[in-house]
């Protein structure tokens, strides 16, 4: 079974319901094509529209391409809500931190967080991309490389999917951890990559929120717990930036209780 299916949200929404109700829920609408031709390919934009798979872990589903096209358009909704001084998570799959501009892959058909980054920068905004998923976000990194006005920084295993992600230059900054790195060691290099994004200053950060960083996943060797990805929210917060925040990755059964812990410390946390 794949672990990207649809329980990674029909399990996180009513416990986020439950736990939260005062929290506001909006239906996304599909972002406009000429918001995804700023990252992406007009080849791949019509390629994830029809079979055959793209490859195992990215097949082609009946509606894809509108999954899609919601999944982006949720990213862009999110950014604008915190340029507007707002707290906005997007529970939206598709993820998208593998695509690159003209290859969908690993589960990802458009890269959600580079369309909504460019789409903010081209208004002007400096926009950071800040990426803990535990798999670097190589098509995130492909998309914004040299682009003015965006920085992008991400903490990953390594060695590990997709097996690129090891060296830093200009825009790009990338923090590799070995699998089974202890706990205190990987905050470490979290601390070191929110400072980087921190010194560049943004107008907006955009994370990519994944959550297989965590001991249980399935599907990685890491070591973080709950109370670090609370850790993680609190630093966001802390900042007093305009942040929203996309799910990426994060296939243990206990992703409703994680998304929970960092986006309650993040909302908690006041400058």
């Amino acid at each position: 079974m794949r672990p990207e299916q649809p329980a990674r949200v029909l399990q996180s929404v009513p416990h986020l319901k439950a736990a939260h109700p005062t929290w506001s829920w909006q239906v996304p609408t599909a972002a406009d094509e000429s918001a995804v031709l700023l990252a992406h390919t007009p080849v791949l934009l019509k390629r994830i529209g029809h079979g055959p798979d793209i490859d195992d872990d990215t097949p082609h589903f009946p509606g894809i391409h509108e999954h899609a096209l919601r999944s982006a358009g949720a990213a862009l909704t999110a950014a604008q809500v915190a340029r507007d001084g707002g707290k906005a998570f997007s529970l939206m799959r598709p993820p998208g931190h593998h695509a690159s501009r003209s290859q969908a892959m690993g589960f990802c058909y458009l890269n959600s967080i580079a369309i909504a980054a460019l789409h903010q920068a081209a208004s002007g905004a400096r926009v950071a991309v800040w990426d803990f998923d535990a798999h670097h976000g190589n098509g995130t990194e492909d998309i914004l490389r040299d682009r003015p006005g965006v920085f992008f920084a991400s903490v990953h295993q390594f060695p590990g999917y997709p097996g690129t992600g090891t060296t830093s230059q200009g825009n790009i900054a990338n923090f590799p951890v070995a699998p089974f790195t202890p706990r205190a060691a990987h905050m470490a290099a979290l601390a070191g990559s929110w400072e980087a994004v921190q010194a560049f200053r943004p107008d907006l950060v955009l994370v990519s929120a994944g959550f297989d960083a965590y001991s249980r996943d399935p599907i990685t060797e890491m070591t973080l717990e709950a109370p670090d990805f609370a850790e993680l929210g609190r630093w966001l917060g802390s900042a007093g930036r305009p942040a929203a925040a996309l799910l990426e990755g994060g296939y243990s059964p206990d992703l409703p209780q994680l998304i929970d812990a960092f986006l309650s410390a993040w909302e908690k946390t006041t400058v």
